[in-house]
């Protein structure tokens, strides 16, 4: 069918005259080429499923299966959270806020990034709907279809998939892993870097592989990006989660991972992106948040208008109270997730043919395991077989293949039931 306009006619109304098309319907006689099948446009059908679901879905339903697949502490958020939240709930914080976020956590989130990071001021700081709602904000913000978008991978999946709905070209350069575990190649990744370049999106410390980028890398790059306009969009949502040598100097005192944020001025091409799930156990509540450049935040406005209008009322609220009294939480499971790191990386080396390496950051190992060509596979096999939940390293972009990951936010002795579990399932062979 075709719809032709023929022509325009003035009509008069009580707002004034207006051009209304005067539209002519002509049916042609061929057959439509219709699919009788409703699909989404091609671009959102050619987006890869989430392997990590997928090995999820397999176990759902299961008796006794131990999950480590998902990114997720098995700690409830703590109790000084929860009640402000429904202090916030009692008192009637149930409406719409401002688009970028209730100004006292706007304040309160300046005032910890600029003891962590340096002075920012109030205007550089968007409040979203979760961690990922402003990396997918961030990446509308910047692309559009067409442009050529960097990252570097192994990549949590959700990040190479948002340039591509929009329709960008997304290219990848990979770390590299070796005796010391996983290592970028600076000069491989400034020459990806072309003056044609629009976006580079970076993960440190990073999701799966626990590498975090150095701070003379990020010089390095950061002056590479200025020279050629490049924007930076750092994912760091796993910066408090940290175990490294190098420390940032902060007013707080405490480790934190280098960051983009110690070396570009808040008003240059780097917009870096955070979230309360990880640091403050905060994963069901949907909250995090954006530092970017202020002459950004009008548009922004207007896309978190039309994504969704703005974060939770009574979850801002509790987002005050996490950031202005959760230092000794974050300094705890820190601590904690450092002991759990350490003793699962012993009980994995002493496992024959597993090759595991010490992760800096995050809280994740992520391992090969003897004859793991196909992870997918694997992982599938592991949950029928042992009842172990592992995530496949393939999700993570083909430099993941052969690996998997383990998420180790969680008690000891499921640890080392896990352990016990994978143990008896390379025995068999």
């Amino acid at each position: 069918m075709r719809i032709q306009t023929i022509g325009f006619r003035q009509r008069k109304s009580i707002d004034g005259p207006y051009a209304t098309p005067m539209v002519n319907v002509r049916m042609s006689n061929s057959v439509s080429n219709v699919s009788p099948i409703p699909e989404a446009r091609a671009t959102v059908q050619s987006l890869r499923s989430s392997q990590i679901r997928e090995v999820a879905n397999a176990g759902i339903g299961l008796p006794n299966v131990l999950p480590f697949w998902f990114g997720e502490s098995d700690r409830v958020t703590p109790s000084f959270i929860r009640d402000a939240a429904m202090a916030a709930l009692a008192d009637g914080a149930t409406f719409y806020t401002h688009n970028l976020g209730i100004e006292p956590l706007r304040a309160a989130l300046a005032r910890y990034v600029s003891g962590l990071h340096g002075a920012t001021a109030l205007d550089h700081v968007a409040v979203t709907s979760a961690g990922v709602n402003a990396l997918m904000l961030a990446t509308q913000l910047i692309v559009e279809a067409g442009d050529r978008v960097v990252e570097v991978t192994p990549l949590w999946p959700n990040l190479v998939e948002m340039p591509r709905i929009l329709g960008a070209h997304v290219e990848t350069v990979p770390l590299r892993y070796g005796r010391n575990g996983w290592s970028l190649d600076l000069d491989e990744l400034l020459a990806a870097l072309t003056p044609d370049t629009r976006m580079l999106m970076v993960n440190s410390p990073n999701n799966p592989t626990g590498w975090v980028m150095s701070r003379d890398d990020q010089r390095a790059v950061l002056d590479h990006c200025r020279r050629h306009g490049i924007w930076i969009i750092a994912d760091e949502v796993y910066e408090r989660l940290y175990y490294g040598a190098e420390l940032a100097l902060n007013e707080i005192g405490s480790r934190v991972a280098p960051s983009f944020l110690d070396l570009a001025a808040r008003d240059e091409r780097v917009i870096c992106v955070n979230s309360f799930s990880k640091a403050w156990l905060m994963t069901g509540w949907r909250l995090g948040w954006m530092i970017a450049p202020s002459a950004l935040m009008d548009d922004l406005c207007k896309l978190v208008e039309y994504n969704t209008s703005c974060a939770p009322s009574f979850v801002q609220r509790a987002g005050i109270a996490a950031v202005e009294q959760g230092e000794t939480l974050i300094r705890t499971l820190t601590r904690d997730l450092h002991a759990s790191r350490d003793h699962l990386l012993h009980a994995l080396s002493r496992m024959p043919d597993v090759d595991v390496k010490a992760p800096a950051g995050a809280m994740y190992l992520f391992f090969s395991l003897p004859g793991a060509t196909d992870s997918l596979a694997l992982c599938k096999s592991l949950v029928r077989d042992a009842g172990l939940g592992l995530a496949p390293g393939s999700a993570f972009g083909p430099e993941g293949e052969g690996f998997v990951r383990w998420c180790y936010a969680c008690d000891r002795t499921r640890l080392n039931t896990g352990l016990d579990r994978l143990t008896r399932f390379l025995k068999a062979g």
